[in-house]
């Protein structure tokens, strides 16, 4: 289970002594999974309204698709779907804290600054905008730090590795050093499964996931609905809601402290039931 620790969210600490579960927000047109797509402003309303009254209790919103082979997107348009996403999240949800998806610097001090977001959730840690960790730490906001080799659009050409769990914790060991660095408070990791990763590596990441527990920061877990499930069961991303129950049984199992998910409800009731054993 958990460690217990806490976020400070704008001034309010975030109690992650119980797991919590954050639902997907994709204002994206192409995103892997395509029942998580919000073209229209009342779809995206809908969702924010759904991921709420099915329990979850933050939200994280992307407007970049870091599926593997995704389309690059501009600054600017990135910009422009997360106004008009965030606007409407803080409409309809102006309480539950939100993270923004985003590896760039300057996307994430406008979502901070203009549009009410509470967390910089970086999928790069910090390897695409070398101003990312200097911005977030001038910011004074929680930042999610994920393991990837490459961009979306390379990552998954081969991925390879000689020791994965120890490049993986040399990587959070060296990073986490140089945010605090700068003063960097709020660190949570992100181990990237489906980011620069075969199937055979993300179950090896999985098995040993506890060992992330040494540098003491909450762990957000991200499976729901991904390749390494449908894949490995031969189904599509729209049959894979029993797979991704499975597999964040045993994240939260290994120490997994937020799980991010589509699909919120069956994600709140897996918090209860390990949370209840």
């Amino acid at each position: 289970m958990a460690a217990s620790c806490s976020l400070n969210v704008r001034g309010h600490l975030l109690d992650l002594s119980e797991p919590q579960v954050m639902g997907i927000l994709n204002v994206t047109p192409d995103s892997f999974y395509a029942e998580s797509r919000m073209k229209t402003e009342e779809a995206i309303r809908r969702r924010v309204r759904q991921i709420v009254e099915e329990g979850g209790s933050m939200i994280d919103v992307g407007a970049y698709s870091s599926r593997p082979g995704a389309d690059d997107v501009s600054a600017d348009e990135e910009m422009a779907r997360l106004k008009r996403g965030m606007k409407i999240v803080r409409e309809e949800a102006p309480e539950i804290p939100v993270s923004v998806d985003t590896f760039r610097a300057d996307v994430a001090k406008m979502c901070i600054e203009e549009l009410g977001a509470d967390i910089i959730n970086d999928i790069s840690g910090g390897e695409l905008d070398k101003e990312m960790f200097h911005t977030v730490a001038k910011l004074g906001v929680p930042y999610i730090l994920m393991h990837m080799k490459g961009t979306p659009q390379t990552m998954q050409e081969a991925p390879h590795y000689d020791d994965l769990m120890k490049e993986v914790m040399l990587y959070f060991s060296e990073k986490i050093q140089q945010l605090r660095d700068l003063g960097q408070k709020d660190i949570i990791l992100d181990p990237g499964y489906g980011f620069a990763k075969t199937l055979d590596h993300n179950y090896e990441l999985l098995v040993h996931q506890e060992m992330l527990s040494i540098f003491e920061l909450p762990l957000l877990v991200g499976v729901s609905r991904k390749s390494m499930i449908y894949k490995l069961l031969g189904c599509t991303p729209d049959e894979a809601l029993n797979g991704t129950t499975a597999l964040n049984t045993i994240a939260l199992q290994k120490g997994a402290s937020i799980l991010r998910v589509h699909d919120v409800k069956e994600a709140v009731e897996v918090v209860r039931i390990v949370t209840k054993l």
